[in-house]
């Protein structure tokens, strides 16, 4: 099928994936949404995950290019810049570069941190924080943790950026996994900190394993620590905020306006203590609806180019 020369280029959304039901359905609400909202200019859309859940990037890849687009725009659907978005989302775009002759790819950047997500943070918070309101609340925003140096300082910088544009008395940070504090270590250190209310905030943008294990790790603190009032805020989810970042992103990448962080990115700078990463090999996550069936390699590393 020849590839249009006239129509928009369509947007691709990038998804890690997740081993939770509810999460690929929110995951898909969201393709939805997106295809609503940019019908009116003419933009195609499609989605997929990188491993975990059906649909897988190729699929999305292969619907687009069916459709006749051959030049293609890649938004990573992640709120900080891990491993994901510097390698593996990259490495599975190039793969689909190579088993589609003829087709291209622009990459977006990471969602966050962004003055949206501010705001959708604040607006959870909120939501639990009721009529009693934000004055004396700490807030423990919980992050995914990476083996990423430069991601987890994103998620600091976050917390950081929420409790100065908000009422919250203050803000610590978490992670559910790979990095400390883990959420009862950081709830620990609110109520040291004096805090007697405290909304903890996952950082994430569907539901899925890590987000019920925020809650189930926060409760258990509360039914063994009666100091705290712990409340849980829900994630981020699929909404209309969410949706314009999105759209954000792909107009950035369309005009070429990356502005992508590499200064302290263990990939491409020498950290002390993570010498393994810098220049390191990328490969694509295996994914189970991958037609190749093969290909297992999980490498953090970028590929040659992020843009082809």
């Amino acid at each position: 099928m020849p590839f249009s020369q006239t129509a928009p280029e369509p947007l691709l959304i990038v998804g890690h994936g997740t081993a939770d039901a509810g999460g690929v359905r929110e995951f898909q609400s969201f393709i939805d949404r997106l295809r609503t909202t940019m019908r009116p200019d003419g933009v195609d859309v499609a989605g997929g995950f990188i491993e975990l859940s059906a649909p897988a990037v190729g699929a999305a890849w292969q619907e687009l290019a069916e459709r006749g687009h051959g030049r293609l725009t890649a938004v990573p659907l992640v709120l900080v810049a891990a491993g994901h978005a510097k390698g593996d989302i990259p490495a599975a775009l190039e793969r689909e570069v190579r088993r589609h002759p003829g087709t291209s790819y622009r990459f977006g950047r990471p969602l966050g941190p962004h003055p949206a997500l501010l705001a959708m943070l604040a607006e959870r918070i909120t939501e639990v924080a009721g009529t009693a309101g934000l004055s004396g609340t700490a807030v423990l925003l919980v992050g995914r943790g990476s083996t990423d140096p430069d991601a987890n300082a994103e998620v600091c910088k976050v917390a950081r950026l929420l409790q100065e544009t908000t009422d919250v008395e203050f803000v610590e940070t978490a992670f559910v996994s790979l990095a400390r504090p883990d959420v009862t270590e950081g709830l620990e250190r609110v109520r040291r900190l004096g805090a007697r209310r405290v909304v903890v905030t996952p950082y994430f943008l569907f539901d899925g394993v890590l987000p019920q294990r925020v809650i189930t790790q926060s409760l258990e603190f509360a039914r063994i620590t009666r100091e705290l009032d712990i409340m849980v805020a829900r994630h981020l989810g699929d909404c209309a905020e969410l949706g314009a970042l999105v759209a954000e992103r792909y107009r950035e990448a369309l005009a070429g306006d990356i502005r992508m962080n590499c200064d302290t990115c263990a990939y491409r700078v020498l950290l002390p203590g993570f010498e393994d990463k810098l220049g390191a090999p990328q490969t694509p996550h295996h994914h189970p609806d991958d037609p190749a069936g093969h290909g297992h390699g999980h490498g953090h590393g970028h590929v040659g180019s992020h843009a082809n």
